[in-house]
């Protein structure tokens, strides 16, 4: 029994039956606060950054203090509860007349958005934003700190055709068909390459909650929060009503932890770049000595991610990408390992713009041992030009 894990689904009737982080020490809890915040900031809803930035970073706010690590926070966006990661970008409304309750049974406050068309669709804009809507989801789930939890058939895009309450549907509403069809497998395809990240990488599943500022008597500080022009977000701008995209770098080799066998935890550095606006935002590329930028992988343009593998210091280039990654040279960065804008020239932008589809760039090929990189999932929310990234 010693090595059961204790998970609580903290709700119940009445009032104060909410009890999300107040479980004791050695209990895991089902974080909703995590569920709401993901869901506001990827629907584009105003003052919800700083909120998404707690719940990306392992909401510290509800496990630090009672003696918990990241790993309490069982992260997740949907559960056997309420719509389907797929129906959450199709659906504004819940549709759950064929429960026989005159649709009055069900979460009426999904937070949900159906991109521009409720329902079924052959609107190209449309299904396209949705579908990188939902990799915005499951990359932002698998790449937060704490415990990721996937709703299965999330992983390749299944619908209950907005029905968030299935409970008497002994068909297919709730039946889960494995017969994957091409864009299912590709989808897929790209859960999994979240996966392996999520493992490979310290920085993604740190023991100990991040500290924010200087550690071990140096400058070097364990996370930085970047505005798009590449300096560091300032208290005005995390009170602004009107912030929909981030930065986060993680250095790799400023964890003040160690390992089972008393070794201090250094890996790959990643760097994370949001953005849920309506809009194109250009965002500054933090520069790392004399390192590359280099694309991992694409949540827009299939074509994009195979094409342009590797960008230099100072060079500018358009295309269609939302995901990308600088390789470093960890030898080189020991010098300064922070993330800085350079003062010595230009250095290349990431755009917010129309994208396609998803794939993984290069991650066969790398070298844990001798490269680090970033990576950014870029997305955005909403309707009218429904963006989502380039480099410029």
């Amino acid at each position: 029994m010693s090595q059961v894990k204790l998970i609580a689904e903290p709700w119940d009737l009445g009032a104060g039956g909410y009890q999300v982080g107040n479980f004791p020490f050695g209990w895991m809890e089902w974080n909703g606060k995590y569920r709401d915040a993901v869901r506001r900031f990827w629907r584009g809803d105003e003052g919800s950054a700083s909120e998404f930035a707690t719940r990306l970073s392992g909401s510290s706010d509800l496990y630090e203090q009672s003696g918990r690590r990241p790993y309490a926070s069982v992260n997740f966006v949907t559960s056997h509860d309420g719509f389907t990661m797929r129906d959450l970008v199709s659906y504004s409304e819940k549709h759950n007349v064929a429960n026989g309750e005159n649709n009055g049974d069900g979460e009426k406050n999904n937070l949900s958005w159906n991109c521009g068309a409720e329902g079924p669709t052959d609107d190209p804009a449309v299904l396209s934003l949705r579908k990188r809507q939902h990799r915005n989801l499951l990359a932002t789930l698998l790449l937060s700190q704490g415990v990721p939890m996937i709703l299965a058939g999330d992983e390749w895009g299944r619908t209950q055709q907005g029905n968030n309450n299935p409970y008497c549907q002994d068909n297919e509403v709730s039946w889960l068909d494995w017969n994957l069809d091409a864009e299912q497998s590709a989808l897929l395809e790209f859960v999994c390459t979240l996966v392996r990240l999520k493992l490979d990488e310290p920085v993604l599943h740190r023991p100990k909650f991040f500290q924010g500022r200087p550690i071990r008597g140096t400058d070097i500080r364990d996370i930085w929060w970047l505005e798009s022009n590449g300096q560091e977000m300032t208290d005005e701008s995390w009170g602004s009503s009107f912030v929909r995209c981030l930065g986060v770098y993680l250095p790799g080799d400023a964890m003040a932890d160690v390992d089972e066998r008393g070794e201090r935890l250094a890996g790959n550095s990643l760097l994370l770049l949001l953005n849920a606006h309506t809009e194109t935002v250009d965002f500054m590329l933090p520069t790392c000595n004399d390192d590359r930028w280099t694309l991992l992988f694409d949540t827009a343009a299939v074509e994009t991610a195979e094409r342009i593998k590797s960008l230099p210091r100072g060079q500018s280039i358009r295309s269609r990408i939302a995901l990308w990654c600088c390789f470093v040279s960890r030898k080189r960065r020991k010098s300064d390992p922070r993330c800085r804008t350079s003062q010595q020239g230009p250095v290349p932008k990431a755009v917010l713009a129309d994208g396609g589809f998803v794939k993984k760039a290069g991650i066969d090929q790398m070298s844990p041992p001798q490269l680090s990189y970033c990576l950014c999932p870029v997305a955005a929310y909403n309707a009218g030009t429904g963006r989502v990234a380039t480099l410029q």
